[in-house]
């Protein structure tokens, strides 16, 4: 799990601020206007794949980020096994707005710290109501629900406002391989880890609302590997904010080696996919075109994560394939850019 801050340390943080919207880390400024607005909903205090995922899409300026929801893990999760983990996310976000400078924390709002108790009942939240706000907003721009973990908040959301089902698209890291397209991988959980976070919120998602979808299931999101020696180079050295990220990272590697499982010259970078599909489409004919996707019949999902085809249910993109390559050198080189502008040497 990312490490949970500590109110009396300050993190060691860039002496420079900025908002949401502005760009002062480009010395040519980027062309005004904005194509789309996102939410980013994540579970921060889990694997901390989020953070290069989050630093990302704030340091991307095409798209608007109007709210960042911290999420909750499922009960015993062993990345953070409190029964408090969207309020761990929360102080995470804050302690990576703190580092980054980036003074627009009234975009955090946290999420339910519990599963749905059935697919009737919203788990109430203050991100549950900020979500339905913003979905609900005088604006014509499009608006992409960027979710890495579970889904328990955009369901309540779902349920307490059915009407945002029109007005937004999510994507959505999680889910089992689709049987015709791809295969589990060795020792498979039989949930997907996302999805186990709270069946019944996909359960609302995908069978009982009509919201569109762009799924990237496990084997697409396990696609997003990076070397250690790239997260080392072009991440870890470009400062103290790709540092901080590294040693996140690098804290599951000495996990997972304790358990048996490493040492791995890898790391799954898997919600990143969340920016390359939002931020980074083409500028004509706007598309995800460098990724490959299917479009199949909306399934309904079962109470042991499998699929159940519906009968005339609503489209849904399920993506076979992202660009790791566009991705990840637009991660880096953003990540670059910032850091000679927050800290900048000698």
């Amino acid at each position: 799990m990312s490490q949970i801050p500590s109110y009396d340390r300050a993190p060691d943080c860039v002496s420079v601020r900025w908002r949401l919207g502005q760009a002062p880390w480009q010395q040519i400024p980027p062309v005004p206007g904005r194509r789309a607005r996102a939410i980013v909903d994540n579970d921060f205090a889990g694997d901390p794949d989020d953070l290069p995922q989050l630093v990302h899409q704030l340091l991307t300026t095409n798209v608007a980020t109007r709210l960042v929801v911290a999420s909750h893990l499922a009960p015993g999760d062993h990345f953070d096994p409190s029964d408090h983990t969207a309020q761990n996310a929360e102080r995470i976000v804050r302690d990576v707005f703190t580092r980054m400078g980036l003074e627009s924390t009234d975009v955090i709002v946290r999420g339910s710290d519990a599963r749905l108790p059935d697919r009737e009942t919203p788990a109430p939240s203050p991100a549950v109501d900020a979500i339905v706000a913003e979905a609900m907003r005088d604006d014509d721009s499009p608006l992409f629900y960027l979710a890495g973990g579970g889904l328990t908040d955009l369901a309540s959301a779902l349920l307490v406002e059915p009407r945002i089902a029109e007005r937004m698209t999510v994507i959505w890291i999680g889910g089992n391989e689709h049987d015709d397209l791809a295969s589990p991988p060795p020792n498979a959980m039989p949930i997907e880890y996302n999805l186990l976070i709270d069946v019944a919120a996909a359960q609302v998602v995908f069978g009982d609302s009509g919201i569109p979808i762009w799924q990237v299931p496990r084997d697409v999101y396990r696609q997003c590997l990076v070397s250690d020696a790239e997260l080392r180079i072009r991440m870890a050295a470009t400062g103290p904010l790709g540092r901080y990220m590294y040693d996140e990272i690098a804290a599951v590697f000495r996990t997972a080696t304790g358990f048996g499982a490493g040492p791995a010259e890898t790391y799954a970078l898997g919600d990143s996919p969340l920016v390359l599909l939002s931020s980074l489409q083409s500028l004509f004919e706007a598309d995800t075109s460098s990724s490959a996707h299917v479009v199949r019949p909306t399934p309904a999902i079962a109470d042991d994560g499998s699929y159940v085809p519906v009968a005339g249910a609503r489209p849904m993109r399920v993506y076979t394939r992202v660009d790791t390559r566009l991705m990840l050198e637009d991660f880096f080189l953003k990540l670059a850019e910032f850091e000679r502008w927050a800290t900048p040497r000698a």
